[in-house]
Order: C-alpha cells, then structure tokens, then sequence
C-alpha cells in the first residue's frame, strides 16, 4: 500500500513578500509585486517593469563566503528550504538523513552568471573566467546546493521544464515518498533571470509587456480582455513533503495532502500551447484519474494564467473540457497577477498559494481584472480575495516545450 502524503513545511521567496506569512498576507491583500527593473539600467529595453524580489539579503540565511560562490537562483532556493524547514518544525538530527532528499527545478538556471562571465571573457580573456562560473550557473547546483547545507542524501534530483519546473518537482517528489522510497523531500522551484538577456531575450519573443512601463502594478493581467503578454517575476517556492505517518507521529502541522499528480506534452510547439488546451485538459484530467476523486469535487484552481492570449485561452478552454458544468463553480485565480510570473519557480510558490487556499479558507485574487474577454466567462476571483472552505484545490503549470504538470491537494484532515 501507497503511503500517504502530506505536505509540514512552506518556504516562499517572491516579489511580494519572502516567509510564508508574508507572501500570504500579499495575496490576500492583492499586493503588486511589480515594479520598473532596478538590478540594470532598463531604459533600452522595451520591456522595462518585472517582479522583481526586493530586501533579499542571502546572508541571512547562507555564510557569506559561501553565498558569494551561488548565483541568485541559488540563493533564493537555499533560503526559501531553509525557511520550509524552519517552518515544519522537523529537526533533521532526529531523522535518518538517508531518507531525506530534494528535487528543486529551474527553468533556467544562472542566468545572471552566465552574462556576468561572457563579459569577462569577452573584456579581458579567458585566464579572467571564474573557477567558480559552471557550478555558479548550471540549473541542479540549487538542489545541491540545499542538500549540502542540510546534510541530506536521500534522492536529489533538478527537473528542467521551463515553467512546469516546479510542479513537476513537487510532484515527482510526491510520487517517491508515496512510493516509500524517502520519508521527506523538499520540492520546488528556483528562478532569477531577470538579466539583460533574460529580458532581451523573452522581449525577441514578442512575450513580455511593453505597454505598461510607466504603469507597471497594472501590467500582469491574467484573463483580462486588455492583457498584452507575461511579466518577469523571480524568487522561489519550496514545500516540504512527508509521509502522513511520520508526519502524525511527531505532531507536525498538516497543511494540505497530495492526492494526484499528472504530466503529459503537448508535442505541438516550442512556446504555444495546443489548441483549445486539449493536452492541458488531458494533463488535468490524468492528475485527477490519479487521486481518485470526480471533477465536480474540485474547489478551486490556481491556474498557470500567464496573461497571455494563448495561455489564459487555452487553459479556460481546458478547464471546461474537464470539468463541464463544473467549470463555472469553480473558483480559478491567477497569483502570477502580483508576482508576475516567476518561470522555474512558478510551479513552488504556486503550489505554496494553494495549499494556503486549503488551510487558510482564502482563496486568492486574480488582481487587474476589469474588462472580460469573450469566452473567457469563469469565476476568475476578481481584484479581491474570498473566504471560502476549500477541500481540493489543482495547481497547474504549463511550460514551453508543451511540457504540462497539475498537482491535486486536499485539505487535511
């Protein structure tokens, strides 16, 4: 038999608040995380607002000759499993550490390290390079980062899928403690690419706005008629997951369960979903054939809800095809409206968001939602937070590459 899985312990680095407490209080309150660039001069760029995370100082949670040895990726996650840690109240010297593992995703990696280096090399030669630049800015030194500073040795895995990072950790994660294979796991997502390229890159792309520099707290518009493209977020979303067992006989503070967890690809195209969210819907419906529960017990959703055109359309689409004349008892919400959308680490925090919907009895707004678009007519939980009794709420995270994740939580018992 399947052990049972619980998640004790919540860590959020983001743009509108960093501790678990903090973050919450930000979506319930419908704070803007977004704000005009400050970590480079934005003024060429035609895309110059990101949700960045302010007052961040990695020695608070890292020694500071080891913090200088990580990028901001890193240190965002190392932090935000520390605070996961703290936050469960486990001691790990009374654990087997053998048992313990982590699976943090980056859709990116070091990307600020990356530029950092090349313009080094490209200045002063290749003698000037850092011993320090690969492990610096490969995407897994997150998860190994976190497992040298907590002494852990259990499974420790990177899962790279863009914006399904995070989701996928968590639930991966979900399946080896359900599979009996650790007793806890930290899972998430880490991201910091709000960098010269990063932004040059995704402006090429014509996927960011650009129409709200002067007003940026109004520029992340999920399902909004006037949206007009994503906006940059970064930080890092991680959770502590353990078995329900373990987790009762040292009297932890159950927030949620995972009960499903499903993946599938799109195999359409490099960054636009299927049409009409078929492969979503499947993805949707494979997370909840997973858990074991009908479509109408389903509260709510925390949609990826990019504030894009394909995106907020495909994923309304796809909730329809599930859930029918369910669809519009829902409440679905889109956080990346106050922390814009924090790519590898959307997945974490996302997850982090729901399960606070499920203990707290808060369902968190979608914020600049004023003007509906034709055909997309659900509950999108506008501009203000709801108290309302959560039992099962889905995560979903869809990445480019067609890679899509959704994770089924139910209140805990």
């Amino acid at each position: 038999m399947k052990n049972r899985v619980v998640i004790t312990g919540l860590g959020a680095v983001t743009p509108i608040g960093i501790g678990k407490e903090k973050f919450f209080e930000g979506l319930k309150s419908g704070k803007n995380g977004i704000g005009r660039i400050t970590q480079f001069d934005p003024a060429e760029y035609v895309c110059q607002i990101a949700g960045e995370v302010h007052d961040f100082n990695p020695d608070d949670f890292i020694d500071k000759k080891e913090s200088k040895r990580m990028d901001r990726y890193t240190q965002f996650a190392v932090a935000a499993a520390k605070l996961a840690l703290a936050d469960s109240k486990l001691n790990l010297e009374n654990v087997n550490r053998d048992r313990v593992g982590i699976f943090v995703g980056a859709g990116i990696g070091g990307m600020q390290t990356l530029h950092n280096q090349y313009e080094k090399l490209f200045a002063k030669g290749p003698s000037k390079i850092s011993p320090f630049f690969i492990p610096m800015m490969i995407a897994n030194m997150a998860s190994g980062q976190i497992a040298i500073e907590l002494k852990i040795h259990g499974p420790s895995e990177c899962v790279v899928t863009a914006c399904a990072s995070g989701s996928n950790c968590i639930g991966d994660a979900y399946l080896v403690v359900a599979n009996g294979e650790a007793d806890i796991m930290f899972a998430g997502g880490t991201e910091a690419s709000i960098s010269q390229a990063g932004v040059a890159g995704f402006s090429a792309m014509k996927a960011l706005c650009t129409d709200h520099n002067d007003n940026p707290e109004k520029a992340s518009r999920p399902f909004d008629k006037n949206r007009s493209g994503f906006v940059m977020g970064e930080g890092s979303g991680i959770v502590m997951l353990e078995t329900y067992e373990h987790a009762k006989a040292r009297g932890a503070h159950i927030y949620a369960e995972v009960i499903g967890y499903g993946r599938n690809n799109d195999a359409y195209h490099i960054t636009t979903p299927a049409p009409e969210g078929e492969y979503q819907a499947k993805c949707m419906q494979l997370a909840l054939d997973n858990a074991g529960i009908k479509a109408e017990e389903v509260d709510y959703i925390n949609a990826h809800g990019t504030s894009t055109h394909y995106n907020d359309m495909g994923e309304t689409m796809a909730i329809k095809k599930v859930f029918g004349a369910h669809a519009y008892k829902l409440a679905v919400s889109s956080t990346k409206s106050m922390t814009g959308h924090m790519l590898g680490a959307a997945g974490g925090v996302e997850a982090i968001a729901t399960i606070m919907a499920l203990d707290e009895g808060i369902i968190p707004p979608t914020i600049n939602y004023e003007t509906p678009d034709e055909g997309l007519d659900l509950d999108y939980v506008p501009n203000k937070s709801r108290a309302q009794n959560v039992n099962v709420a889905i995560s979903n995270s869809f990445g480019f590459g067609g890679h899509n994740a959704c994770i089924v939580f139910k209140r805990a018992e």
